[in-house]
């Protein structure tokens, strides 16, 4: 599984020639877009709620995600006028870092909005990362894939954009099979994220 990756292809972007080619490709009528979510310590400076979360204001930082809401239901409003479906598998490690304690409470309210995201527990695909995680990806239809790269310290740095169809077809089969190995959401935010006690975030 995403045994060419490695090899594959691509074009270098900044971050916003990535912003700006993933806004084409996905207006162009690609009948979906799917999200494979695998690092565990990222930086969203800007996101106020991430903000309060470095912070270590752990309540604020929950309250704050609301101000997210229209924003996303937006974003599925149009999605849906684009005919897109859009689906996202987040791979958890355990123990849960403090990021992603934070971000599956921003994901809870997607799927709340009609976001399909699906958790795969890291330790469930040891077996398919013997040699290297799987890949932190963002699948266009069969039109483009990217790779989105982090800088050292966690935050975006642009992506490493394929096309090869080949490449795409067998990432895509491999989101595929992993997505059908994910638990739902709700199931696992309730037994796993929910009795938590709040994070300390890392400086």
């Amino acid at each position: 599984m995403f045994d060419s990756f490695p090899q594959g292809v691509f074009e270098h972007m900044d971050r916003p020639a990535y912003h700006a080619d993933f806004r084409r490709v996905r207006a162009s009528g690609i009948p979906h877009m799917n999200k494979l979510e695998r690092g565990q310590h990222f930086k969203e400076r800007g996101f106020a709620s991430w903000e309060a979360f470095a912070a270590g204001e752990w309540d604020r930082a929950l309250s704050l995600v609301e101000e997210k809401r229209e924003i996303y239901a937006e974003q599925f409003r149009e999605a849906a006028r684009l005919g897109i479906r859009e689906r996202r598998l987040r791979v958890v490690e355990f123990p849960v870092t403090p990021y992603v304690q934070w971000e599956l409470f921003v994901l809870r309210l997607r799927v709340e909005l009609g976001d399909e995201i699906r958790v795969l527990d890291a330790r469930k695909i040891s077996d398919i990362e013997r040699e290297r995680p799987v890949p932190e990806v963002v699948i266009l239809g069969d039109v483009a894939m990217y790779e989105v790269l982090y800088d050292d310290d966690g935050n975006a740095a642009g992506a490493n954009r394929f096309t090869d169809p080949e490449l795409i077809r067998e990432t895509s089969a491999g989101f595929e099979a992993l997505y059908e190995r994910g638990e739902d959401f709700h199931a696992f935010f309730d037994r796993e994220i929910a009795p938590l006690p709040p994070p300390v975030a890392a400086p």
